[in-house]
């Protein structure tokens, strides 16, 4: 069977297209457009250093260094030491699948034409995406501007033999860091690959991006929809568990203030209660005319978290087939600009935007998990357990959401608030986008987990209950948890329980399977 193909052209790359690069592994390859727009801007480098124009990081050397001029016989080792002076980076290694989605955000830039790259240096890291040959870059040294400089350069530093490697074909495998670590020129070797010599211009073109910082984004927007989608599911199980009104999701009151997500997660709610018998059998006895925040405000709060998700998703979807190297060429006018493509200060802001975002659908979820486990509230078994005192039941699963919870709080802070100086302050603003996109990834993990924990004990209270009926939608997400984790009639383990819903939210079996019983978005 013919491997599928990912034409890269620079100009189309989207989230939908990375998640499938990263699940499917297609063989990468060139357009004949992009072939041809990478040739001319390399020909025109050519001329240019034929003629000894100057031209910074070609003919200069880079940073503070701008106004140190190179001669001809040492442009190729300028390219060579400014990938083996900036590979300084420090921390836990990247996880490989943003290693690989960062190399094909590398390519696709490259592929437009306007960074004087030869297309045999740009083939290689393209050939090596191909087989599976990821480089190992540690996680920490970029500031967000001059690109992410640090790790772009320990990714360059495997193509030219001097880094080191691990070859992993199921990128997205949870075990895929796992692979064995190994030297770059022998793992090429063995592909029968060569190491490039890189010639004038190539390094700079290949460090100067936000690409650290993209990868992350691409890679959270992928999870982030499904999980706001996640969220409305469990706040629907626990809208059953808690036997609450659906009177605040009414289609009336939103239509009046009328946000696209607000408006989108009242639908949700309605459509995944819909048929519910508990919610029937409650309509006309119960005393309560409103419900708490966390409940009667789904709508409001999981909507303000779905438009902020949806507006970083635009913001990423354009950094991703933007040209963010320095200098740029442009061969139609034969002419070079220096310039600033490269600060990372819009993936900074919004992914700070979306680590806040995410933050706040585990916040409220927690506070659902509480008035599960609280009797005084639920108007359920204390803890969720028939024979409190003996059993603890579900109480520390809350201790775990709120450990989460609060250090996503930590998490949350804003990075790209923050500015150090580099290059003797010839950087004088740096972004620190690469701070926000990993902590925009560790928040993302938390809420998972959140959201997983009110799925267990939302599931545990609609125990309670039977032989009364959930909805439709919730129905649908309760049987798939029951056929994971049966119901607690003593204490047990609930790491056990917690990883397996876990999986359930992280692989979006529980989403599709409720997509087939409802309609939600």
């Amino acid at each position: 069977m013919a491997r599928a193909k990912l034409v890269i052209d620079g100009k189309s790359l989207t989230i939908d297209k990375i998640e499938y690069f990263i699940n499917e592994n297609p063989a990468v390859e060139l357009s004949k457009e992009a072939e041809r727009n990478v040739d001319r801007a390399r020909a025109l480098v050519d001329e240019w250093i034929e003629k000894d124009e100057v031209i910074y990081g070609v003919t200069t050397g880079f940073g503070e260094f701008a106004n140190v001029k190179i001669t001809h016989g040492e442009l190729e080792q300028l390219q060579e030491n400014l990938i083996i002076s900036h590979s300084a980076g420090a921390g836990e290694n990247l996880p490989p699948v943003i290693v690989k989605i960062m190399m094909l955000l590398r390519v696709n830039a490259l592929a437009r034409g306007f960074s004087g790259i030869r297309r045999s240096t740009l083939k290689l890291l393209i050939d090596m995406m191909n087989n599976g040959i990821i480089p190992v870059i540690p996680s920490q040294g970029s500031v967000g501007s001059s690109g992410d400089l640090v790790p772009l350069a320990h990714l360059v530093l495997s193509l030219i033999g001097k880094g080191t490697v691990q070859v992993i074909k199921e990128i997205n495998h949870p075990g895929a860091h796992k692979a064995r670590v190994q030297n770059s020129s022998a793992v090429l070797k063995k592909f029968k690959l060569s190491p490039v010599k890189l010639a004038a211009k190539e390094g700079l073109a290949l460090i100067n991006g936000t690409q650290m910082i993209t990868a992350f984004g691409a890679y959270i927007s992928i999870y982030a929809k499904q999980l706001n989608q996640a969220a409305d599911i469990a706040a629907a199980l626990s809208h059953e568990a808690l036997r609450a009104t659906d009177k605040a999701y009414d289609l009336r009151l939103h239509r009046l203030r009328p946000f696209p997500g607000q408006i989108t997660t009242a639908k949700n709610m309605l459509s995944l209660i819909k048929g519910s018998e508990i919610r029937k059998s409650h309509m006309k006895n119960d005393p309560r005319v409103q419900d708490s925040y966390s409940l009667r405000c789904i709508p409001q709060i999981h909507g303000a978290s779905r438009d902020a998700i949806d507006y970083v998703i635009s913001r990423v979807e354009i950094e991703l087939n933007s040209v963010n190297d320095n200098p740029l060429i442009f061969p139609n006018e034969r002419d070079h600009l220096e310039g600033g493509n490269f600060h990372g200060q819009p993936m900074a802001l919004a992914l700070d935007f979306m680590g806040i975002a995410l933050s706040e659908l585990a916040d409220v979820a927690e506070r659902r998990t509480e008035r599960l486990v609280n009797g005084s509230l639920s108007r359920l078994p204390r803890f969720l357990t028939e024979k409190g005192g003996l059993n603890s039941g579900f109480m520390i699963a809350q201790y775990t959401s709120a450990a989460l919870v609060s250090e996503n709080k930590v998490l949350a802070h804003p990075a790209s608030v923050d500015s150090i100086p580099t290059s003797a302050n010839q950087e004088d603003h740096n972004s620190m986008g690469s701070i926000a996109a990993r902590k925009c990834y560790q928040i993302l993990k938390n809420v998972q987990t959140v959201i997983a924990i009110e799925m267990l004990c939302a599931s545990q209270g609609i125990e309670f209950l039977k032989p009364l009926k959930c909805g439709s939608g919730t129905n649908a997400a309760y049987t798939k948890i029951r056929e994971k984790v049966p119901a607690m009639k003593k204490d047990r383990v609930l790491h056990t329980d917690i990883n397996k819903v876990l999986e359930l939210v992280k692989s979006g079996e529980i989403l599709k399977t409720v997509k087939k019983a409802v309609k939600i978005d």
